[in-house]
């Protein structure tokens, strides 16, 4: 068994090619099978090797890896030599007409009421009237003449799929400028690196009717090839989701916080009725099965996934967390704020919050309250326990309760109106910088 995984280095990986990539790679490892990454770079124009290294380092970040790494640019002898044998034997045929000749063609069959196929007219010239428009400077683009028969197949995850060949026009596989498309170069290497499983959107479903004729007649065995297509992501109103958006790109997640195990339990959760759960993709090999990908397309929502790398946070012993955190952050501190977390760059505000500077909220009205907090401090040392001694010994004084009695403190100290319990951030505050705290909130 032998997977591919064959992102375009065109621009940076998305969700929807980060979630291909995983079935992919689940699927292989769950099957002991090879993965291969090939990387679709003949587009010389828009491929780039920064892309090309980007791509590698977000598939190792998510926990991806792969037995074999590819490049179509180092395989345009093979691509020609293929396509020389498909001019000989008469499926690769060259064509003349410019784009504006194609637009007029498919505009007349649309008014016409016919579907704006490719009519096959290059196939009527002869070859003395080639030769002699080239001879003028015309230079041909091949297409593929395709096979005149449904192709049909056992999709993996959408079930019986049939493609009507004469239904489609003959795909241009070779440019005028010779190089070669995507539909081409991807047949090519399936048949060459004997890949037998294909996992991909199902944007791709058309084209596999194509390949699969492209296959066959390359001499390859079309029934030795499976096919798996996922229904394509939408966002979370249902409408497409575009991979021109860059939040949604993995770097940008990363940027944002949002931890690899939570993007990749989210996406393997997609579209099927198990609840997505947080975990590298080794720890998701078991529960993973195609068989139980729906039809429909699944909405990506990004508080979903949120919610994930919330849980995912909030359960992270310090151990393994502890590398990741601020210089000198303690285990005491990882427990007080990782309950408050949905990104783990969230940690830096509260570690400066307890060991560094804040700004404090203007409280003009609570002057006489945070002087009464800062003549009662408790004395040291401080625990879990001091916090609520303390209130209580203001309560007493001020006869304030619920949110006129914490919050007024928690602004002071803290800066903020929310966070983590007092209980435990107070003891990390210390006396020293809670007095100063407050000294400073009653300035005018």
């Amino acid at each position: 068994m032998k997977l591919r995984f064959a992102p375009s280095p065109t621009g940076h990986l998305h969700v929807g090619n980060a979630r291909i990539a995983l079935a992919n790679w689940l699927f292989a490892r769950k099957s002991g099978g090879h993965l291969l990454l090939r990387l679709d770079d003949t587009d010389t124009q828009r491929s780039r090797q920064d892309y090309a290294e980007a791509i590698e380092e977000d598939l190792r970040w998510l926990g991806l890896d792969w037995d074999e790494l590819v490049r179509q640019s180092d395989r345009l002898d093979r691509y020609a030599a293929a396509a020389e044998a498909l001019k000989a034997s008469g499926r690769l045929y060259p064509c003349l007409e410019s784009e504006e000749e194609l637009a007029y063609k498919r505009e007349q069959q649309r008014r016409a009421g016919r579907p704006p196929l490719y009519d096959r007219a290059a196939l009527k010239m002869t070859p003395e009237q080639l030769s002699r428009a080239m001879a003028n400077g015309k230079v041909p683009y091949w297409r593929f003449k395709l096979s005149n028969t449904t192709v049909e197949w056992q999709d993996h995850v959408l079930g019986r799929r049939a493609v009507k060949l004469t239904a489609i026009s003959d795909p241009v596989l070779v440019r005028a400028d010779g190089s070669p498309l995507y539909t081409f170069t991807s047949v090519v290497d399936d048949l060459d690196m004997g890949i037998t499983h294909v996992i991909r959107g199902e944007d791709h479903v058309t084209n596999t009717g194509i390949q699969l004729d492209l296959f066959a007649a390359l001499g390859g065995d079309p029934r030795k090839l499976a096919f798996a297509h996922l229904p394509l992501l939408t966002d979370a109103d249902g409408g497409p989701l575009s991979k021109r958006i860059g939040s949604l790109s993995l770097r940008q997640l990363r940027r944002d916080g949002i931890e690899a195990a939570s993007i990749t339990g989210y996406l393997a959760g997609l579209g099927t009725s198990h609840d997505p759960v947080p975990g590298a993709p080794r720890d998701l090999l078991n529960g993973f099965d195609l068989g139980a990908v729906s039809h429909s397309s699944p909405r990506f929502d990004p508080r979903q996934m949120m919610g994930l790398n919330r849980k995912l946070l909030h359960a992270l012993p310090f151990a393994e967390i502890a590398p990741r955190l601020p210089e000198g952050a303690t285990e005491a501190f990882w427990d007080a704020v990782r309950g408050n977390l949905d990104t783990l760059p969230e940690a830096k505000h509260w570690w400066e919050v307890v060991q560094g500077h804040i700004a404090p909220i203007s409280q003009p009205d609570e002057a006489e309250y945070l002087a009464h907090a800062s003549e009662n401090l408790p004395a040291e040392p401080w625990d879990d326990a001091t916090w609520t001694a303390w209130t209580n010994a203001l309560k007493a004084i001020s006869g304030r309760k619920g949110k006129g009695l914490f919050l007024p403190l928690r602004r002071a100290l803290t800066g903020e109106d929310q966070g983590p319990d007092m209980k435990q951030l107070l003891p990390l505050i210390g006396r020293a910088r809670t007095e100063a705290r407050l000294a400073a909130s009653l300035q005018p």
